[in-house]
């Protein structure tokens, strides 16, 4: 193995955000608020705007002093340009600025962190969110996208039938 599997995760990560981002932008105001029939925290709007706002949150963490991260979440109509942003930053950091970072973070709440965990962080949270949106949306009758580890390798081309 080498570094580059750890910048396959994040760009794994930005290809599954974009995917629900998208299959989400395809419904009516009442789905997006429409009370989840599962154990969520929020409907699908809710959950978009707290996944979104959590990685710009975690990227600025991972390179603003504590001064200057934000301190309100994005918009719902932020969304989509938020994520992307916030995606290609933190992919930025971990393929060109991953050993620049300190050995230990500050954050908002007055904890230290290690930088590693932040990265953590950043994967699992969005994994979570991702699942819930799911769950919501079969529960509408929608189909959700496939975006596990295999499908990505399909849209990437790297994983591919041997007769190829």
């Amino acid at each position: 193995m080498n570094d580059g599997f750890l910048l396959k995760l994040f760009e794994h990560n930005n290809w599954a955000n974009e995917k629900i981002i998208q299959a989400c932008f395809n419904l009516t105001d009442e789905q997006l608020d429409a009370q989840p029939q599962s154990a969520t925290k929020d409907n699908i709007r809710g959950t978009l705007v707290h996944l979104v706002s959590s990685q710009r949150g975690y990227l600025a963490l991972l390179t603003l002093p504590v001064e200057e991260r934000p301190r309100t979440p994005v918009s719902f109509n932020e969304v989509q340009d938020s994520l992307r942003n916030s995606g290609s930053g933190v992919v930025t950091l971990v393929r060109d600025r991953l050993n620049t970072l300190p050995d230990r973070l500050q954050t908002k709440d007055e904890y230290f962190v290690d930088p590693g965990v932040v990265l953590i962080q950043i994967i699992n949270h969005a994994t979570e969110h991702r699942e819930q949106i799911k769950s919501m949306l079969t529960s509408l009758g929608v189909t959700p996208p496939d975006i596990d580890g295999w499908d990505y390798g399909f849209a990437t081309n790297t994983l591919v039938p041997i007769s190829q």
